[in-house]
C-alpha cells in the first residue's frame, strides 16, 4: 500500500514532519511504502512545507529585541515564517506583548537579506504574528523597494481579513485592550490611506490584507501578491501529484472545527484527494462536537483519552494510523 502523509501541524504537541514520521511507523510495520509532504496554509510550519530551514539570521524582535529567525533559501526561492521574526511567542504571548509597539521590522529585515542573497521569488508565511503595525516596521526595514524588482514576493495568507478588521479580529489574541484594539483600528485606517499616498495601492478593502495584523495589507502595497495560503503551498509543492496514484492520503492537525474546510489543510488536502480519487482520512487531536467533514475523522482525544492525547500524541498517532491501516 502506497500511503501518502501530508498533515498540519499539531500545535504545541507535534510538528507536521513528526505527524508524518509517526504514521511511517505504522506504514512500515504494516510492509507499505508512505511518502511524507509536511503540510501548512501559510502559518507556523510553513518552512517545513518546503524542506525546512537553512539560513539562520539574526533580525529585530516583535519588541525591538535581536532574534535569531530560521528561514530557507534554495534555488532562488526564499521561504520566510514571519512568526520566526515578529512573532508572538517570540514577545513571550499574549501577557509579555505589547501590542501597541510590536514590530514587523526583523520579518522586513529577513526579506532584505533573501533579496541580497539572490531570491528571485520569496513566499512569505503569515501567522502566529504579535504585531498589528500594517506592515509599516517591514516596508521600513526593506526600504528601498527599488531593489525588489523582479522579485516575486507571494504571501501565504490563512485567513480573509481585511486591513482595518484586524485590530478587532486578532488584537485580543495580542493582548491588546478594548481601548487599544480602537487605538489599532484608527491606526490602521490612517495607515491604509498612506500607503494610497506613497505606493498608489488601496489595500483597505483588499480580501486578506488584515493576515498578520494587517503585514499583509503593507506587503501588497508593495507590489507583493496576497494568495491562500494552503493553495500557493500545495502547488509550490505538486501536492496533487504526490498524491495522484495513492492508496491512501492520511492528513490532519491538532483541532478539527468548521474553519478546517475554509482554506485550511485538512479541507485542502480532502478537496485534493477526491479529485484524484483516493480515499483520504484525517487524524487530529481533537474534533469540535457538530463539524461535519467530507472524509472519515478519527479524534486522538475520543479514541486514547485527553490526557494520553495530549501528553504522547506521537505514539497515539502511530497507533491510530496502525488501526486506519488493519482496517483498510
Amino acid at each position: 500500500m502506497r500511503v501518502v502523509v501530508c498533515a498540519d501541524k499539531f500545535r504545541g504537541t507535534a510538528t507536521a514532519r513528526e505527524v508524518g514520521d509517526a504514521v511511517s511507523r505504522a506504514v512500515a510495520h504494516d510492509g507499505g511504502e508512505c511518502v511524507i509532504q509536511p503540510m501548512a496554509d501559510g502559518g507556523e510550519g510553513t518552512l517545513d512545507a518546503f524542506g525546512g530551514p537553512n539560513r539562520l539570521t539574526t533580525v529585530t524582535g516583535p519588541l525591538g529585541d535581536p532574534v535569531e529567525a530560521e528561514w530557507a533559501l534554495r534555488d532562488q526561492v526564499a521561504v520566510i515564517e514571519m512568526a520566526r521574526a515578529s512573532g508572538l511567542l517570540l514577545a513571550g504571548g499574549a501577557e509579555g506583548n505589547d501590542p501597541m509597539g510590536a514590530t514587523t521590522a526583523g520579518t522586513g529585515e529577513l526579506l532584505a537579506t533573501a533579496t541580497e542573497a539572490g531570491a528571485r521569488r520569496i513566499i512569505v508565511g503569515l501567522g502566529g504574528s504579535a504585531t498589528t503595525d500594517g506592515g509599516l516596521g517591514a516596508l521600513r526595514a526593506m526600504a528601498p523597494l527599488a531593489r525588489y524588482r523582479g522579485v516575486a514576493i507571494d504571501v501565504a495568507c490563512d485567513v480573509r481579513t481585511r486591513f482595518v478588521d484586524a485590530a478587532e479580529v486578532f488584537g485580543p489574541q495580542k493582548g491588546a485592550t478594548r481601548a487599544q484594539v480602537q487605538l489599532l483600528r484608527r491606526r490602521l485606517e490612517r495607515l491604509a490611506q498612506v500607503y494610497v499616498d506613497e505606493h498608489g495601492i488601496d489595500i483597505a478593502d483588499l480580501e486578506r490584507s488584515g493576515a498578520a495584523g494587517g503585514l499583509a495589507g503593507g506587503l501588497a502595497a508593495a507590489g507583493a501578491t496576497l494568495e491562500d495560503g494552503f493553495t500557493l503551498i500545495a502547488e509550490a509543492v505538486e501536492l496533487y501529484d504526490t498524491i495522484e496514484g495513492a492508496d491512501l492520503v492520511i492528513t490532519g492537525e491538532g483541532r478539527l472545527d468548521p474553519t478546517s474546510f475554509d482554506g485550511k489543510v485538512v479541507g485542502g488536502v480532502a478537496s485534493l484527494a477526491a479529485a484524484a480519487g483516493v480515499k483520504a482520512v484525517a487524524i487530529v487531536g481533537r474534533a469540535d462536537d457538530g463539524t461535519a467533514s467530507p472524509i472519515p475523522v478519527v479524534s486522538l482525544v475520543d479514541r486514547y483519552g485527553e490526557q494520553r492525547a495530549m501528553h504522547d500524541t506521537v505514539e497515539c498517532i502511530t497507533l491510530a494510523a496502525g488501526e486506519l491501516l488493519a482496517s483498510a
